[in-house]
C-alpha cells in the first residue's frame, strides 16, 4: 500500500485551485463556483479512488461519503455557475462543514497512524474555512483607491480569495504530508531477551 500517493493526488487539485484564483483578476462568485466545482469533483474522485484501493471497513465507507459529497456539491456548482454569492456560500460552507468533520472523525479514529495528524489538521482547516465563509457579511463593500483608480473590496472577492488561500495552504500541506510518508523511516524492531 503506497499511502503517500493519496495526499499527493489530493494536493494537485488544491494547488490548481489556489493558482487559478490567485492569478485571476476576476474574483466573482461565478469564478468561485467554477473553480470550486472542478476542485470538488476532482478531489472527490481522488478520495473515492484511494478509499476503494487502500481502506477497509467503516473508514472506507466514511471516505466514500466524503468523496460523494465532494463530487455532488462540486457538480452542483458546475451545473449552476451563475448561482451568485449566496449559492457559492451555501455550497462551500456545506462542503467544508461536512467533509471537515468527517476528516476530523477519521483522524481521531486513526490515532497512532501516520495519517492521523494530517487528517486532523485538514479537517480543522476545512471547518475553519466554513466558519470564515459564513461570517463574511454578504453585502460587504469597501471602496478604496490606488493611484487615483477606484476599486471595491466585496464579499465575493473576500470569499473567493479565501477559497484560493485554502487551496494553496492545503495543497502545500498535502505535498509535505505525502513526501513525509514516502520518506518516513520505520523504527527498527527492538529485540527483547526471553
Amino acid at each position: 500500500m503506497k499511502s503517500w500517493i493519496a495526499p499527493l493526488a489530493r494536493a494537485v487539485p488544491a494547488i490548481a485551485l489556489g493558482i487559478a484564483i490567485t492569478f485571476s483578476a476576476d474574483h466573482s462568485a461565478t469564478l468561485g463556483l467554477i473553480v470550486f466545482g472542478i476542485f470538488g469533483v476532482v478531489t472527490g474522485i481522488a478520495i473515492g479512488a484511494f478509499a476503494l484501493r487502500d481502506e477497509t471497513g467503516s473508514t472506507r465507507s466514511l471516505s466514500l461519503v466524503q468523496a460523494a459529497l465532494g463530487v455532488l456539491l462540486g457538480a452542483a456548482a458546475l451545473i449552476v455557475p451563475g448561482g451568485g454569492l449566496p449559492y457559492l456560500v451555501f455550497l462551500v460552507s456545506a462542503w467544508a462543514v461536512t467533509t471537515g468533520f468527517l476528516e476530523i472523525y477519521l483522524g481521531i479514529r486513526s490515532r497512532g497512524s501516520a495519517v492521523s495528524r494530517d487528517r486532523l489538521f485538514l479537517g480543522a482547516l476545512t471547518v475553519v474555512l466554513a466558519i470564515v465563509v459564513l461570517v463574511v457579511p454578504p453585502d460587504f463593500v469597501q471602496e478604496y483607491t490606488v493611484d487615483d483608480n477606484g476599486y471595491q473590496l466585496t464579499a465575493s472577492v473576500i470569499i473567493v480569495g479565501l477559497l484560493g488561500a485554502y487551496g494553496a495552504i492545503v495543497g502545500v500541506f498535502l505535498v509535505i504530508a505525502g513526501l513525509s510518508l514516502k520518506f518516513a523511516t520505520t523504527p527498527e524492531p527492538v529485540e527483547t531477551s526471553a
